[in-house]
């Protein structure tokens, strides 16, 4: 009756309940969503949707078919994997999400080892907040995430991966002097720079720091890591920075690295898929080569006086 693609276009419409973002989502003209929503309707007999000019609401009989193409969907994601799976470990393509403040550091020691283990592997990466990656997870158009824990939603499996802890970064030439380790009460909250809204790590930032006021906050939102390393290096305030990302942005930019006191703030990075996949042995395996890279990505006690020094 409806064809699979038609019944993923009505899935994400029926989420973001937006003509234009849904087509961003399916890639295609939102002219070509409406035809094949309206070539759904025709074929039903009934209307899906309820369109006015501001809003879109699914109708009773939307409301009606949703879990049941839903749960048509998963079948369809289900088979493909379990077709895939008789290839082999890590064998095909696997789209992988990961959030920012994660895939520079991470990525270029995970892909080279991934091919060198398995060269039958095609990846296809795709970085984005945790919410637009959680979604984009659910609706099929990834295999797998890697973000930090926990993720809110159910039909997913969570598996730690490594426990990734927070330091302060600051200038080198700044004039407060911050001993190591410190205290989260000694962080100058009124100087601290964080990531815009939509990022992990800027709620993080706040929880560790959970004595913060909004209005002492410097009113800035920088887009990246990098970004708000090159604002510290130039005295313009300090940062949370994950040790994943220290040696790298520690090497390029002209920063203290200072470390809390015990018990040292920190967020857990996973591995999230779908309960219902039938890929299992390849995330394990995955999981196995992300904690064997975050390993060589820690930093010691040595290296980080050095970073403080």
């Amino acid at each position: 009756m409806f064809s699979v693609r038609q019944m993923r276009y009505f899935d994400i419409l029926a989420n973001t309940l937006h003509f234009r973002k849904a087509a961003e989502m399916a890639r295609i003209s939102q002219p070509a969503l409406s035809a094949q929503i309206a070539e759904m309707e025709l074929l039903l007999g009934a209307t899906l949707f309820e369109r006015t000019r501001r809003t879109v609401v699914l109708t009773e009989m939307g409301r009606r078919l949703l879990p049941r193409i839903r749960g048509i969907l998963d079948e369809i994601r289900s088979l493909e994997e379990l077709a895939g799976q008789r290839r082999g470990t890590l064998r095909g393509r696997l789209r992988l999400g990961i959030i920012p403040t994660i895939a520079p550091y991470l990525l270029p020691l995970l892909i080279p080892d991934l091919r060198g283990a398995y060269p039958e592997l095609t990846i296809e990466l795709r970085e984005a907040v945790t919410s637009k990656l959680v979604e984009d997870l659910r609706l099929g158009d990834l295999d797998a995430i890697i973000a930090a824990l926990p993720i809110e939603g159910e039909g997913t499996v969570a598996k730690p991966l490594f426990r990734d802890r927070f330091l302060i970064a600051t200038s080198n030439n700044d004039i407060d002097i911050l001993t190591s380790p410190m205290t989260q009460e000694d962080v100058a909250l009124e100087r601290l720079l964080l990531l815009e809204e939509g990022h992990c790590l800027r709620d993080q930032a706040l929880a560790v720091c959970s004595n913060v006021k909004q209005r002492q906050l410097v009113n800035y939102g920088a887009t990246s890591m990098a970004t708000l390393l090159q604002m510290v290096s130039h005295g313009m305030g300090l940062t949370l920075i994950p040790e994943i990302a220290v040696r790298t942005e520690a090497s390029r930019n002209n920063v203290r690295i200072v470390a809390f006191a015990d018990p040292e703030p920190s967020r857990e990075i996973g591995l999230i898929w779908r309960r219902q996949s039938e890929r299992r042995e390849d995330f394990e395996a995955l999981a196995a080569a992300i904690v064997d890279c975050s390993r060589r990505l820690m930093i010691s006690a040595d290296e980080l006086n050095d970073l403080a020094a």
